[in-house]
């Protein structure tokens, strides 16, 4: 019931329509490990179709390893970066809800309460 009522308040259930309708030929999940730091792999990773970023994987300070292009954001609430830079606003934000607690965390985000 709590997840029911918590999906309501939210403006979409499904995939932004130019994300679904974006062919995936070729795709990169990067995540927040840092074994990229010193890689120079970043004009690479910009050149997949799409981009998941997980965690607070940092993009600002690290483009020339890591690339700048995120298509998809995924996170659980701890996880989440706290820099407002790294959520391009044409980019995903992907909540993994998985505790009782991240479920309250999404709904004072939604309602802008504190939590």
């Amino acid at each position: 019931d709590k997840l029911k009522d918590l999906l309501e308040l939210l403006p979409e259930h499904d995939l932004p329509e130019d994300l679904k309708s974006k062919h995936c030929k070729r795709c990169v999940v990067v995540g927040s490990g840092g074994i990229l730091h010193g890689s120079e792999l970043g004009h690479l990773l910009n050149q997949f179709d799409i981009v998941i970023r997980l965690n607070d994987a940092p993009v600002q300070g690290y483009t020339d390893h890591v690339g700048n292009k995120t298509t998809i954001r995924m996170t659980y609430p701890e996880g989440a970066p706290l820099s407002d830079h790294e959520y391009p606003p044409a980019s995903l934000f992907v909540a993994v809800l998985f505790k009782s607690v991240d479920f309250n965390w999404l709904q004072a985000m939604v309602k802008n309460e504190t939590l």
